[in-house]
């Protein structure tokens, strides 16, 4: 006697592997309707950049302030022991060199104090990805059952909200970041002269500006994560029956 459930069980991972290999859309394509959504939806899109925007700007002003900050106390320094040199008496030199080693702890300090301000500003930023991400998905209920109705894979969803966030991170980031920049550079420049940038370490800043841009993206992606799972995770019928 033939076991017809067991041929079906049998045959079954055939038929899901070729339908998930006709309904998977190709990188490219999940990366133009991912576009489509965001221009789409610019209200929300410009809420989701914001915080990136305002985290990254008071990360790079934080980095262009060291970087300035560096270029003015070797000035300081090279000053200093200029009149060191031209100085005879002991005295002077002595003073002068205790009053540099007192800075660097007030330094360290100042640095601490930046970096536990610049954690938090990011945390906060990914709060708020996170939430408005959250939102995005309650209002697109209905978008979301019927791509899963359509055939949509839990694997294509997640990928098409990741793609969203990502653009969303490395746009807000790359705009945080000449945001940051250009304020502190302009402030820096009416209180020292244009002579300043001349001076600056510009192969360090732009590494520090590569770095922000990284952190944007890395942030937006991590904070994406849990609205773009519960986007996944949705039955088609209960996405469609849900009233926002």
């Amino acid at each position: 006697m033939i076991d017809v459930d067991r041929m079906l069980a049998a045959a079954k991972p055939s038929d899901d592997d070729e339908i998930k290999r006709q309904i998977v859309l190709p990188w490219p394509e999940a990366f133009r309707i991912a576009m489509r959504n965001v221009t789409l939806r610019l209200g929300r899109a410009a809420i989701t950049a914001t915080g990136v925007i305002l985290g990254i700007a008071f990360l790079v002003s934080v980095w262009t302030t060291n970087v300035i900050q560096d270029v003015l106390e070797e000035e300081k320094l090279l000053g200093a022991l200029q009149q060191q040199a031209g100085k005879t008496e002991v005295a002077g030199g002595v003073a002068t060199i205790e009053e540099d080693v007192e800075q660097p702890g007030e330094e360290a300090e100042g640095k601490a104090r930046q970096t536990w301000l610049v954690v938090m500003s990011l945390l906060v930023c990914g709060v708020g990805i996170t939430n408005s991400m959250l939102m995005s998905v309650t209002e697109r209920f209905r978008e979301i059952g019927t791509m899963k109705c359509l055939g949509a894979l839990d694997e294509f969803i997640v990928r098409l909200f990741l793609i969203e966030t990502a653009v969303l991170g490395f746009l807000g980031a790359l705009v945080g970041a000449i945001i940051g920049h250009l304020i502190m550079l302009v402030i820096y420049i009416i209180k020292e002269g244009t002579s300043i940038t001349a001076k600056m370490d510009w192969g360090q800043m732009l590494t520090y500006i590569g770095i922000a841009l990284a952190i944007g993206c890395v942030i937006s992606l991590v904070a994406a994560v849990p609205p773009a799972v519960r986007a996944a995770r949705m039955a088609p019928a209960v996405a469609l029956s849900t009233e926002v």
